[in-house]
């Protein structure tokens, strides 16, 4: 599977960052053999309408599923109409690496709407 995962860096062993639309970068990470490519987020600094741009990037390269902290509604629907799973949650300690392990071991809930924020209009299913 195509695994995006929000990133402080360009690499495994970088830090996940929490906030989607915001993220320097996203690893879209293929689960089965952790090849990576590296995606810069060309629109982090820009005003409204960053999590739809990184949801446009995220598209252009087939990610079947995100993995972030929290993400924004707009991003969040935009996604899901394209059917790309989304996993909210990440702990901001954990390298990409260890992430991607963790979702492998199905420690995230897919959301199933946007949570606005941290602990705000969260709804989960369990399992992937």
């Amino acid at each position: 599977m195509k695994l995006c995962v929000t990133s402080t860096g360009r690499d495994l062993d970088s830090t996940v960052d929490f906030h989607f639309g915001r993220a320097p970068y996203f690893l879209i990470v293929n689960t089965d053999t952790m090849a990576f490519d590296v995606v810069e987020n060309t629109e982090q600094g820009t005003g409204r309408g960053a999590g739809i741009s990184a949801a446009q990037m995220i598209l252009d390269k087939s990610a079947a599923a995100v993995l972030t902290g929290v993400i924004g509604p707009h991003a969040f629907h935009a996604l899901k109409l394209a059917h790309v799973e989304i996993y909210e949650g990440l702990s901001v300690s954990d390298t990409v690496r260890a992430a991607v392990e963790k979702f492998k071991k199905e420690e995230y809930r897919e959301s199933l709407e946007p949570s606005g924020g941290i602990g705000r209009g969260r709804s989960f299913r369990g399992g992937r």
